[in-house]
């Protein structure tokens, strides 16, 4: 590694986010940083297609405070991201609830950020979600205590530790993934045989974005130094409504697709997993669509990551990774 560049150490850097991040700075070895991928297994073969690739891969685990603070020592910065859906034991989940775990892996992020010291944080964030349904008069069900929506609004609550240690960091809240698309929230096949997408959106317009653009967004603000210190940056690649992303869907996959909207308590009484914690999610995606969408600026967001991708040119690539059945 030239001794020259700035070294970015990268948590979860063989996932969506950290991953993204992680190939946007190898792609560009001209560039001025270099990248420290840190990973819980650096013999796993994502990590070892970092390393193949030039990235210098260091094992680091948000849950051993000791291996962060050594990954971050020497570099410049750091791109925190938690996994709130990350697969855990039953044992895991009997010791702490989710929310838990990810204010323990804030916190130990950023004491030893503070630690290290770290010039520019970059800390994977979202809003906490009952400040708006409170604005709005909405009263939904709470999870898992007082949260509405915990993976939003458990992150929300970490970044006070950032703050509060004086941590040089920007907060950058992301939005919808394409990729959930492939994953099970996409069209599904009804008894007549059409293809439905089925979204709690209303008429409401959605804040969506390529995983690989959080990463890539998250170097453009690396690359413009402290401007963005101690602000929040919220990022997106489309905002869309239901049928506007059916019609989308259509002309890709040369197949049509119906847009057919369900209510939040449709949702929540779906029995699928975590179905009262999405249906949240969707009430707030849709109820604050008009702050959700308005602060994300995607003038702001095309000036930090030019190749900012549209969801036509990812439907095209993964249409024939989305189910059809």
């Amino acid at each position: 590694m030239t001794s020259t560049k700035k070294i970015i150490a990268v948590v979860g850097a063989t996932g969506a986010q950290g991953g993204g991040l992680v190939r946007a700075i190898l792609a560009d070895p001209d560039g001025p940083f270099a990248v420290r991928a840190l990973t819980t297994n650096a013999d796993s073969a994502k990590a070892r297609e970092l390393a193949a690739q030039g990235a210098e891969v260091v094992r680091a685990d948000l849950d051993d405070e000791k291996s962060l603070r050594e990954a971050f020592d020497g570099a410049y910065g750091a791109y925190v991201v938690t996994n709130y859906w990350v697969q855990r034991s039953p044992e895991e989940e009997k010791a702490r609830t989710r929310p838990e775990m990810e204010l323990a892996q804030a916190a130990a992020a950023a004491r030893a950020a503070k630690d290290a010291g770290l010039q520019h944080v970059v800390w994977s964030t979202l809003e906490d979600t009952r400040p708006h349904f409170e604005r709005l008069g909405i009263d939904v069900p709470s999870v898992m205590g007082t949260y509405k929506v915990p993976h939003f609004d458990a992150k929300a609550e970490a970044n006070a530790f950032f703050t509060e240690l004086g941590v040089p960091t920007t907060f950058l809240q992301s939005a919808f993934y394409f990729e959930a698309f492939t994953g099970g929230q996409g069209p599904h096949r009804n008894e007549r045989g059409e293809l439905v997408l089925t979204m709690p959106m209303a008429d409401n317009k959605l804040a969506l974005i390529a995983a690989e653009d959080i990463g890539k967004t998250a170097l453009g603000i690396f690359r413009r130094g402290g401007e963005f210190v101690g602000k929040t940056v919220s990022i997106a690649g489309e905002h869309l409504t239901g049928q506007e992303l059916a019609a989308k869907m259509t002309s890709v996959l040369g197949e049509k697709v119906v847009y057919r909207p369900v209510t939040h308590d449709e949702m929540r009484a779906s029995g699928q997993p975590a179905a009262l914690e999405i249906a949240n999610n969707f009430q707030f995606y849709s109820d604050a669509s008009e702050y959700f969408t308005g602060v994300r600026d995607l003038a702001l967001v095309r000036q930090l990551n030019p190749d900012l991708r549209s969801l036509d040119s990812w439907l095209k690539e993964h249409k024939h990774d989305i189910p059809r059945d």
